[in-house]
């Protein structure tokens, strides 16, 4: 049972909108989509033109551990990935990583081809800030 004065529904739509909000704030203009859109959470519109990007936002409220992880399923479409470690565990502010696809991909752990979750990618939350320093605060999605 969590002490969370919220869902984790709750947690996720607003980490949704933290991250759209940030994006708009740094110049790149961006929406949450409605619920339970298929894929991806927020639409961004990169500055200098091009086709809008797909962003995936998944959420945790951050905990020590080989036992927490933040996953994604290869088959999902999205163009970046942004992650939101909400402070707990010792660690007192909010810290996002906002990811192109392919660095996810290439960074992110993964099970063997026989494994009844072939299809997941995953960090450790405790291993993010180390793995994907280069990406914390990317609301400028520097890296396409």
């Amino acid at each position: 049972m969590s002490n969370r004065p919220y869902t984790s529904k709750q947690m996720g739509d607003a980490c949704e909108m933290l991250v759209a909000a940030e994006l708009t704030l740094a110049g790149v203009p961006a929406l949450k989509m409605p619920d339970n859109w298929p894929a991806y959470d927020v639409i961004a519109q990169p500055t200098g033109g091009g086709p809008p990007l797909r962003i995936s936002v998944k959420s945790r409220t951050f905990k020590r551990g080989g036992d927490t992880f933040v996953t994604y399923n290869a088959h999902d479409e999205f163009d970046w990935l942004a992650i939101v470690l909400l402070p707990g565990a010792g660690i007192l502010e909010r810290r996002f990583f906002i990811v192109p696809r392919g660095v996810a991909d290439a960074k992110s752990r993964r099970d063997k081809p026989t494994s009844k979750t072939v299809h997941e990618r995953y960090w450790r939350q405790d291993e993010i800030p180390t793995i994907l320093t280069a990406y914390e605060n990317n609301f400028r999605l520097a890296g396409r």
